[in-house]
């Protein structure tokens, strides 16, 4: 059964009776419209009530006869405008936002315009003793999927085992180029010189070593949608090993080859998996291809 309470005010749920013993996440699959990450966002954001009482939990289990109230609402983006930066979740311990091209993760230099600012004026204004820590970058000209601590323990917890806190990220990006086989692997070390570009090697070159692996997911004569998903996260590292492939990724001004249908570093972050460094719960963040991507292999 499904009753919806009328026009969508803040605050405005629409209530559902259970029928059959269901774990939420399934039974809110089943019975409400909406995208798979949609609706996992609403549970995540604390948009789920059952009898009356707020819901986050995947596996809770729903028994016949219980009532559940999914809210109507963007919850956490009362009040919040930014061309830069969406805010995707939050809760009380972090933020995950999506990132547009043209603005830095953090303060850097002169530069103002920036993610963590943009955030911290966000809590300002909405009354949130806190700030934004940062856990992890994406280059300014890289759009996609960021996550940010609001607390300086969380941070901790975040930074010190990122690499088994986040169990996925992928990217996709528009590579230079026809890439003829379907997918791949990229593995060496990653080390800067002294003008901050980083340049790989086969052999161990007292950097750090790095692992990409990729699939195409579509192409043209001209141009290849690549997915990568990390092993590593290092800096620069789809960049510099799209380049070593001899596809750069299009629009690289630093490790590219000139091609940039765009105007823009064709690169997005469009996957973030990750347990959730309180809770514990997993907690799965996409976002679509940019449609500027998906156009050029119409």
């Amino acid at each position: 059964m499904r009753m919806n309470t009328g026009k969508n005010t803040p605050g405005d749920y629409t209530h559902y009776t259970v029928k059959e013993r269901t774990p939420l996440l399934e039974w809110l699959l089943a019975n409400v419209s909406g995208s798979r990450s949609k609706i996992k966002s609403t549970l995540q954001g604390r948009g789920i009530k059952v009898d009356g009482k707020t819901i986050s939990q995947y596996d809770f289990m729903l028994e016949p006869g219980m009532k559940v109230a999914v809210s109507n609402t963007k919850r956490n983006q009362q009040g919040f405008k930014s061309r830069y930066v969406k805010i995707v979740y939050e809760d009380r311990w972090l933020i995950v936002v999506e990132k547009a091209v043209g603005i830095l993760s953090m303060a850097a230099g002169h530069s103002t315009l920036n993610v963590k600012a943009v955030l911290d004026d966000y809590f300002k204004k909405s009354r949130q003793k806190c700030t934004a820590h940062v856990v992890h970058r994406l280059d300014r000209d890289t759009s996609g999927l960021m996550v940010y601590a609001k607390d300086m323990e969380t941070e901790q917890v975040l930074e010190h085992n990122w690499h088994d806190i986040v169990y996925d990220r992928r990217y996709v990006a528009v590579c230079s180029g026809e890439i003829v086989e379907d997918e791949g692997t990229v593995a060496n070390w990653l080390k800067d010189n002294k003008a901050y570009v980083t340049y790989s090697s086969p052999t161990d070159n007292g950097g750090k070593y790095a692992v990409t692996h990729w699939h195409v997911l579509d192409r043209t004569t001209e141009l290849s949608l690549v997915e990568f998903k990390l092993e590593t996260g290092r800096k620069n590292q789809i960049r510099v090993h799209s380049a070593d492939m001899g596809h750069p990724v299009c629009g690289d001004v630093k490790y590219g080859d000139g091609t940039d249908p765009l105007h823009r570093l064709c690169l997005h972050a469009w996957l973030l998996c990750f347990t959730h460094p309180v809770t514990g719960q997993p907690m799965e963040f996409e976002t679509p291809v940019p449609v500027a991507f998906r156009k050029l292999f119409k």
